[in-house]
């Protein structure tokens, strides 16, 4: 671990626009810089540095952060790798505190499992290109039947694996690696019967697996015998270096032309990869040898929110698309889908077309998730109405996995179009899938008001009662958890300092923005749930406590990025807002966010308590219901319960006043 008298100095020394300058190309604009975002693809300056706040942010995709998460993110690499980097930009030696026998073990572990793999990879190409096996069986099959590239072969490091049993085990041996660690990388196999050793991927071509970083974790080895009883492709196992559900095949390779297309392309193995590639098209990834994982999905979100799906035109190719599709959904990732014609797979396809044709057919066959599941499953329904009730039910699944509002309700619309069916109906089986399956409070809240909405309707007296979402500030009454939490931290890092004048009784009182808020939620013993904005909720108490202003340095040079980037984020979000000067012509005044404080600053405390009460009273409510309860823990639930709706009602009052 980098101690932190180690980490003070990197940021201390770090300056922003100078780190930047490495890798973009900045230009002055005012007291900040400017330049073309390279984390996506833009033409228009939206991403700019500010030396005065030692930040960057891009308006146009929402990145931000200092120097250290900037290289982060640019190099896709770890917070201890980026204090590394910028420490050696500026000559500034890196101290570690010392490790335990167990974690240096378990680094010197990793570290060998590492360095055998990057001398098999070596080993296995070698074996392609100089001996007679491997070039009359292994550089055959990569030439001749893939039609790859000697250029494309040594890209990828392919290579082949020799077919005496234990050949590359014992030349391992030989040249000083222990077999502890053949067996633990899985490079080797013991056979249990007479405690031999041999070679796993024996008489095999090899393809490496490179991790985001690019040094080799594990390998995949295709046998090129026609023999069904032999595995077609073998795998390495899991081991302290590799995971599976945790890598994405060519990601390593693909990552830069990801970013700058905004936009990755999903197929199925090794040799689609490759041959994507060969063909010019390089934002290509695959799964690995496994089915796609939540762990792949979020990986691949470093990069892009976009994922195109290929898959192969034939059945086991639609459905594999499939069951992939509500899994990108859910992580919040913008997913479409090609079918390739038959009998075509991306490797033959790649093969058989230029880069311009390739993603020309890409950009006139791609169809979003609800086009391509209308079309596919509508086949078989024709016109059986219990077939198009479970074709709109699988529709209205995958839906009910975005998370995103806005884009739910444009999806909803668009099923009720294709499906010509009631657009209301579909509102409301969507948010009862939310509510079943993701436990989803605010789509609780929306079966919640689509009944009193109906019950509005027959009863019109009280239609006053739509009311309640008034908006004041910015949150309005049904906000979210989240979004009431990053409110407050607005307030914090914005207007923490400043005053408000706030009526108490017949008295008005002056009072701080940051001490009213910690004093609020500490008399209730509140905390907030997002843990980076907790962590700056956290500075700030430590720091009304020391009698000192919170300086901003200490959070935007904060040494855990998640509370830097929350941060960062925030104090840069009214950024790119610049009030007209009409209205000054005009001797308009617009009521400025501060004159709203003594509004905005109660009201957003008062949503969070009751959100957070109405939370903790679900919660006592669902254990009250469980059998295996005393008498004595019966009566005590009973007891929080009753103080915390007693607590609910006082809120609902203070909170009417506010709205009112």
């Amino acid at each position: 671990m980098i101690d932190r008298e180690t980490i003070d100095r990197i940021y201390a020394a770090a300056d922003i626009v100078d780190v930047v300058s490495d890798y973009v190309t900045l230009k002055r604009k005012g007291v900040n810089y400017q330049a073309c975002c390279p984390f996506h693809n833009e033409k228009t300056p939206s991403f700019v540095v500010s030396p005065s706040k030692g930040v960057f942010k891009c308006f146009g995709c929402g990145k931000g952060g200092n120097a250290v998460t900037f290289v982060m993110e640019h190099e896709s690499v770890t917070y201890p790798e980026a204090l590394k980097i910028v420490a050696k930009k500026y000559g500034i030696e890196v101290r570690e505190k010392e490790m335990t026998e167990e974690d240096i073990r378990r680094n010197d572990n990793r570290e060998s499992m590492f360095t055998l793999n990057s001398w098999a990879a070596d080993y296995f190409a070698e074996y392609l290109h100089q001996s007679d096996e491997g070039m009359s069986i292994g550089m055959t099959y990569f030439r001749r039947t893939r039609g790859f590239s000697d250029a494309t072969i040594k890209k990828f490091g392919l290579g082949f694996c020799p077919t005496k049993g234990d050949k590359m085990t014992q030349d391992a041996l030989s040249a000083g690696y222990k077999e502890e660690f053949l067996l633990s990388t899985g490079l080797s196999i013991k056979r249990e019967s007479d405690g031999r050793v041999y070679d796993r991927f024996r008489e095999r071509v090899m393809f490496p697996v490179h991790n985001i970083s690019g040094r080799i974790v594990a390998f995949g080895g295709r046998t090129l015998r026609t023999d069904k009883s032999v595995a077609k492709y073998q795998n390495s196992p899991e081991s302290e270096i590799y995971s599976k559900k945790n890598e994405l095949y060519g990601l390593y390779f693909a990552k830069k032309a990801i970013q700058q297309q905004d936009f990755a392309i999903m197929v199925e193995g090794y040799t689609d990869v490759i041959s994507m590639h060969q063909s010019g098209v390089e934002n290509v990834v695959a799964s690995s040898g496994t089915s796609l994982t939540t762990e792949q999905i979020r990986l691949l979100g470093r990069f892009t929110k976009n994922i195109t799906v290929i898959y192969d035109g034939d059945s086991a190719g639609i459905h594999a698309s499939l069951r992939g599709i509500d899994m990108i959904l859910k992580e919040g990732m913008n997913v479409r889908v090609v079918l390739l014609p038959e009998p075509e797979d991306p490797d033959s396809f790649a093969r058989s077309h230029t880069a311009g044709e390739v993603q020309a057919y890409i950009s006139a066959n791609e169809e979003n998730f609800i086009t391509f599941k209308a079309k596919l499953l509508l086949r078989d329904a024709a016109d059986d109405p219990v077939k198009r009730s479970a074709v709109i039910s699988d529709m209205v699944q995958s839906i009910a996995q975005i998370p995103d509002n806005i884009q739910r309700s444009l999806f909803i619309r668009e099923c009720a179009k294709i499906m010509d069916i009631d657009e209301n109906l579909l509102v409301g089986e969507v948010a009862r899938k939310r509510m079943m399956s993701l436990g989803d409070r605010e789509a609780e809240d929306f079966v919640r008001r689509q009944q009193s909405f109906r019950n509005r309707e027959e009863q019109k007296s009280i239609a006053a009662a739509a009311d309640a979402d008034e908006k004041i500030g910015n949150t309005p009454v049904g906000s979210s958890t989240d979004a009431l939490e990053r409110e407050i931290i607005y307030y914090l890092l914005h207007y923490g300092d400043k005053n408000f004048d706030y009526r108490a009784g017949q008295n008005i009182v002056s009072l701080n923005v940051a001490a009213e808020i910690i004093r609020e939620l500490d008399a209730d013993e509140m905390h907030l749930e997002n843990r980076a904005y907790n962590e700056i909720l956290s500075v700030f108490r430590r720091s009304l406590a020391a009698g000192k202003p919170v300086e901003m340095h200490e959070l935007v040079n904060h040494p855990e990025p998640d509370v830097c980037n929350a941060a960062v984020d925030i104090m840069t979000s009214e950024e790119n807002y610049v009030e007209s000067a009409i209205w000054t012509q005009k001797e308009v005044h617009m009521t400025s966010e501060s004159e709203m404080l003594s509004k905005g600053v109660p009201k957003v405390i008062m949503l969070f308590k009751s959100k957070t009460v109405s939370r903790m009273i679900n919660e006592l409510q669902a254990a009250l219901t469980r059998p295996d309860q005393s008498d004595d823990e019966q009566a005590d639930l009973m007891k929080r319960l009753s103080q915390l709706n007693k607590a609910k009602v006082i809120i609902a009052r203070k909170l009417d006043r506010l709205i009112l």
